[in-house]
């Protein structure tokens, strides 16, 4: 919301400089996110100026030279401007800008000489201060009718609101109320302790009863909580006051006519929006409240024809529609400028009902904005009181006898109980009840002395806000001052928390990868449905299963991720553009997919990494190493060996991933969450591709599971006094056999004396034959007791070899 400082000073003004007002405000709660300049600046420049004489320019026809009166005793002469205006006249009180004004857009004016002549100022228009956009003549301060004196050399600033500075308020959904300029302004009051001016809205020309030449039914008081109009005859329709229409532009509004300017300006001043109906162009001269039929359609004011559920409320004449309740009116009712009977409705209604018929229809407004947020009933005859006397100044309209008020219920006020005791137990600091009295009185609160605090009478417009004692305690907090309640710590009373075994298995997975120089990743946890054609998945596959949203930002964003992937490969292509080929990222969050029923949505945490490039600097020792399917499977050795979980590989096929670079990843051992744990390969070089890489490796592991089974306590194991027996064994093997296999079976056949076995050289070549290659392994015999002897060992190693032998292998020399 957009508040002029000057027009909150009409209401409240505390003599602080904007500076100070914006600190108080945002130190109570209604914080100003930022303050804007309208209108012109250097005021001392703009001045009322009389026109003495105009004579035609002697060197061009459109320009004429005028001597103005500025009310300086000690000119010599009065001063001269050209001015190319066609209605500039002797005799006319004008406004005039003179050398060193700052305008609207900026700029400074100064002396100039237009063909021959030296004008001394300008004489203005009304969009050269702001206060409209016709610039096509110069502004007549006569025919203002302003109640000042226009005697010459008198501040422009003392008759026009030329110039000001423009709070944006952040006010949150809670506070209606301040989403007027004089709600605003009670906050100001009871920030400050300045005076408040009476409501705007004490003095109604209007008068009760039912009027003539107008009637309304409101067929759902569920959803219309109060509605009221009043009859206006004799309109006359035109452009609103110079000040009404400064107004509405420093508070972002752009002016139209007297009628909407008047609605618009009460709905900024009171907070309760309002429209207005050519009474005359109201079929039967009768409204009905209603729900929309589903299908039904209505032309509103900005052109568009939109198709309507049972869900919106509309207000109807006897031949349809006119408009849609408290989003925007119909074109076949709107006033224009042959109105001269004008109906104005200024009605409540339910908040949610305005938020889900705005959101549906793609409809929002001032209006909307504020009726979601949930008005109260009392703020209807508020903005009927201040636009009734508007209409009768602006638009010389005489008010019907009368005004309809149907569908209101009025509500029995709310009495809270504000103990004293309570208040200092909840702020840590003591608040005297005279103060508390105080705070609430500013804020229209009546408070009366109870035995243990307060009887607190809640006023109307807070009415939905404030319902329980805590809602009170807040209220003398905030404008009592939060930087008056010293910090401290919240009372332990023995309490200690600490992570579960889930979370420090998650922390531990996560630090394996970044101790190893992975950067960490934050992705959406939306997803676009492109993403499932681009990693090739087919019909029927599992991850086609994924949530769609019913209400999505964008299509973009329509689904819930069903694998990390797509996180992992966009941020893998930023980083290509901005920071390189080599890439090293891992991603730890939730995954989503419909069940296998499709009943429920399956929620899983997973941790994915992604390498492409080189994974170390290039130096003196040699190329550096790609990124690949066996680099990837060394990261993910070391992330579940951190975790001391018992896990193999297993050949498997993703569409994603490179066929015969691709594995599926297993939990193995006795543990009951035994099974698939997630996949590692390389990208299929088509995936690789449609995000700009040329090879990339990549894992994802399901951290449930994972977490699971890994132990919750880690038993302590002391180092063997002896040392191990180690021997180096080469068998020449079939190439279809994997080294994963060989390393099971010798670990399966040497028994428990065998302490470790690894691969650490592969050869293929005549020696060993077509088809074949000869894989050398590292075996480290250990004994607890003794060192061990190749006696010892001998029969371990003949049980090793018959092992080989039965995958087909052959021992080396």
């Amino acid at each position: 919301m957009r508040a002029p400082l000057t027009w909150l000073r009409e209401y409240c003004d505390p003599e602080l400089d904007v500076g100070g007002v914006a600190e108080r405000l945002t130190m109570t709660g209604t914080k100003v996110e930022a303050v804007h300049h309208y209108g012109v600046a250097a005021l001392e420049h703009f001045l009322v100026g009389r026109v003495l004489e105009v004579e035609p320019h002697h060197d061009a026809d459109r320009l004429k030279v005028c001597k103005v009166d500025l009310g300086d005793e000690r000119a010599e002469a009065p001063a001269t401007i050209v001015c190319g205006a066609p209605n500039v006249a002797a005799g006319q009180t004008v406004a005039v800008a003179r050398p060193g004004a700052v305008m609207p857009d900026g700029s400074t004016l100064r002396r100039a000489t237009l063909r021959g002549v030296v004008s001394e100022g300008m004489i203005l228009a009304e969009s050269e201060l702001g206060l409209g956009h016709d610039g096509a003549g110069i502004l007549v301060l006569d025919e203002l009718a302003l109640d000042a004196e226009f005697a010459p050399g008198t501040p422009l600033a003392d008759l026009l609101p030329i110039a000001t500075e423009v709070l944006e308020l952040e006010v949150t959904p809670n506070r209606p109320d301040c989403l007027g300029v004089y709600g605003v302004a009670r906050e100001l009051h009871a920030a400050s302790g300045a005076p408040l001016s009476r409501a705007p809205w004490e003095d109604d020309p209007g008068r009760g009863g039912m009027p003539d030449g107008a009637t309304v039914a409101v067929l759902c008081p569920d959803l219309c909580r109060r509605f009221t109009a009043r009859v206006f005859e004799g309109v006359s329709i035109g452009p609103s006051p110079a000040w009404l229409r400064a107004r509405l532009l420093a508070a972002g509004q752009r002016p139209i006519n007297n009628v909407v300017d008047i609605t618009n300006y009460v709905m900024l001043l009171t907070g309760q929006p309002l429209h207005a109906f050519d009474l005359d162009r109201v079929a039967g001269a009768r409204l009905t409240v209603r729900r929309a039929r589903p299908g039904e359609q209505l032309q509103t004011l900005d052109g568009q024809t939109r198709t309507l559920d049972e869900d919106v409320v509309v207000i109807e004449d006897a031949e349809g529609p006119t408009s849609i309740a408290g989003l925007m009116g119909g074109a076949r009712s709107e006033v224009s400028a042959g109105t001269r009977r004008v109906l104005l409705e200024a009605a409540t209604w339910d908040g949610p009902n305005i938020h889900r018929s705005s959101a549906r229809l793609g409809l929002r407004s001032e209006a909307s904005a504020r009726f979601e947020k949930g008005l109260q009933p009392e703020q209807c005859m508020h903005a009927q009181a201040v636009a009734s006397r508007l209409m009768l100044e602006a638009c010389g309209a005489s008010l019907g006898d009368g005004t309809i008020d149907v569908a209101w219920q009025p509500a029995p006020p709310r009495v809270l109980r504000l103990r004293e005791a309570r208040v200092g137990a909840i702020l840590g600091v003591p608040v005297a009840r005279e103060r508390q009295m105080r705070i609430l009185g500013r804020l229209a609160f009546h408070s009366e002395p109870a035995e243990d605090g307060l009887e607190v009478t809640v006023p109307s417009l807070r009415r939905d806000d404030v319902t329980r004692e805590i809602d009170l305690i807040e209220e003398v907090a905030r404008l009592h001052g939060l930087e008056h309640i010293p910090a401290t710590l919240p009372a332990r009373r023995g309490a200690a928390g600490q992570l579960t075994h889930a979370q420090r298995a998650r922390r531990s997975a996560e630090e394996a990868l970044a101790g190893r120089g992975l950067h960490e990743i934050a992705g959406w946890s939306f997803a676009g449905p492109q993403l499932l054609d681009r990693l090739l998945l087919p019909p029927g596959h599992e991850l086609r299963r994924a949530v769609r949203l019913r209400n999505p930002l964008s299509d973009a964003q329509s689904l819930m991720r069903p694998t990390l992937l797509g996180s992992l490969l966009d941020a893998a292509r930023h980083n290509l553009f901005h920071n390189g080929p080599d890439i090293a990222i891992f991603e730890s969050g939730a995954v989503f997919a419909w069940s296998q029923a499709g009943e429920t949505v399956d929620e899983r945490h997973e941790l994915g990494a992604l390498l492409s490039g080189t994974l170390t600097p290039r130096s003196w020792r040699g190329a550096p190493g790609e990124a690949d399917f066996f680099s990837a499977k060394a990261l993910l050795d070391a992330l579940l060996d951190k975790l001391r979980v018992a896990w193999a590989v297993e050949p498997r096929q993703w569409p994603f991933l490179h066929p015969g670079r691709s594995a599926a990843v297993l939990l193995t051992g006795e543990s009951a969450t035994a099974g698939e744990l997630g996949f590692i390969g390389e990208l299929h070089p088509l995936v690789a591709s449609a995000w700009d890489l040329e090879r990339a490796a990549v894992f994802s592991v399901d951290l449930g599971k994972l977490a699971q089974a890994a132990p919750a306590t880690v038993t302590f194991r002391a180092f063997a006094s002896v040392p191990p027996l180690r021997q180096d064994l080469a068998v020449a093997l079939p190439e279809a056999v994997a080294a994963a296999e060989v390393l099971q079976a010798v670990r399966g056949a040497a028994g428990e004396m065998l302490e470790q076995v690894s691969l650490f050289d592969v050869y293929t070549g005549e020696q060993v034959g077509e088809g074949r290659r000869s894989l050398a392994l590292a075996l480290s015999f250990r004994a607890p007791d003794r060192t061990l002897t190749d006696e010892d060992v001998a029969p371990a190693r003949e049980r090793i070899v018959a092992a080989l032998g039965r995958l087909g292998g052959e021992l080396r020399g």
